[in-house]
């Protein structure tokens, strides 16, 4: 969670430029690490979502262009959605979504089908916005070449002295530089299309209620992207054995019994998918994956300039992790690869 701090006035001035007046409680809420949340309780029983948006990692006034136009969108279709209430940068005010909750683990096969269900409708859902394209919120956010070359120019660098500690990790990365750069080149040939994607596809962005239904949050990174670096992140998250920090690598691997529901759920959703989408998947795990560990490499060799960190190495263990969780989905390729055309 963030560690800036505001004053009851700053928060107070925050929701009267909203038409929000009546507040009784106004608490820290969630436990995202980039914007700032509350949670605001009213005299009248009404209940807010107050965030001040991180606006050095995002632009706002793209950001709000694209969260209106996404939120209104799906609203017009009837689909349920957060409610922007009011949006006065840098902050903003949903609807509390009452009688919804989430968790931040995945703990069995049901729940990850749950969520590449969710994940699905959500890009079903955005597949006929109209024009214009969507804001690039962070330009060549899953882009694993470009990463690649961040990483290079980090290791160059070596701003920290860390390079020859992690000559290992560099090597694993570069045998794997060819397939790193599949999706890419796809993308750019025209192979698989560009969609509407969230970006972040862990299951606590997923709100369940007890009827079933459930609501896609945290949409700052939906822009233009692959369908496969969507679910891509779900098998690196959902089918992973052992927490994103875990320092016992034996404890790390992909689970194959989740991947196997992660693909049930999103192929009964995602109704959109073409051929050569379809028979990438299994690939995109191993990629995104890759992607994801390539960047705290590159973090952990900046000086862990931007992943919060707890201790001196923990972008490092990270790194190892996102590896091994790569090295599990290589042994599994043949079976995952089967599961896909099953």
């Amino acid at each position: 969670m963030s560690n800036r701090t505001y004053t009851k006035e700053q928060l107070d001035a925050a929701l009267a430029s909203m038409g929000v007046t009546d507040q009784t409680d106004v608490s820290r809420y969630g436990s995202g690490h980039i914007n700032d949340t509350f949670k605001v309780e009213t005299r009248r029983g009404v209940r807010y979502i107050l965030q001040r948006v991180n606006t050095d990692i995002f632009p706002p006034e793209l950001l709000k262009s694209n969260i209106v136009r996404v939120t209104e969108f799906l609203k017009s279709r009837g689909v349920k959605s957060l409610e922007v209430v009011g949006y006065e940068n840098p902050w903003r005010l949903y609807a509390f979504l009452e009688g919804y909750s989430s968790v931040d683990l995945v703990t069995n096969p049901k729940e990850a089908e749950l969520a590449a269900g969710a994940f699905a409708k959500f890009q079903n859902d955005l597949a006929e916005l109209p024009p214009p394209r969507l804001g690039e919120i962070i330009p060549k956010f899953h882009d694993t070449v470009d990463r690649l070359r961040l990483l290079d120019e980090a290791a160059a660098a070596d701003v920290r002295g860390r390079k020859a500690s992690v000559a290992a990790e560099l090597d694993f990365i570069d045998r794997r530089r060819s397939e790193a750069a599949t999706l890419v080149e796809m993308m750019r040939r025209g192979e698989i299309p560009e969609r509407i994607t969230h970006n972040d596809t862990k299951i606590n962005n997923v709100m369940l209620a007890p009827d079933g239904s459930n609501v896609v949050i945290d949409l700052d990174t939906t822009m233009p992207g692959s369908a496969l670096y969507d679910f891509g992140d779900m098998v690196r998250t959902s089918t992973a054995a052992a927490a994103e920090d875990e320092r016992d690598l034996s404890k790390v691997y992909s689970k194959k019994e989740y991947f196997e529901a992660l693909v049930r759920g999103y192929l009964a959703n995602a109704k959109f998918l073409t051929e050569a989408e379809r028979a990438s998947m299994a690939l995109s795990g191993r990629i995104i994956t890759l992607t994801i560990g390539i960047r705290f490499l590159t973090d952990y060799l900046k000086g862990d300039v931007y992943f919060h960190t707890a201790y001196g190495e923990h972008n490092l263990v990270r790194c190892r992790t996102q590896l091994k969780m790569v090295e599990s989905m290589e042994a599994q390729k043949d079976e995952y690869e089967r599961i896909v055309r099953g």
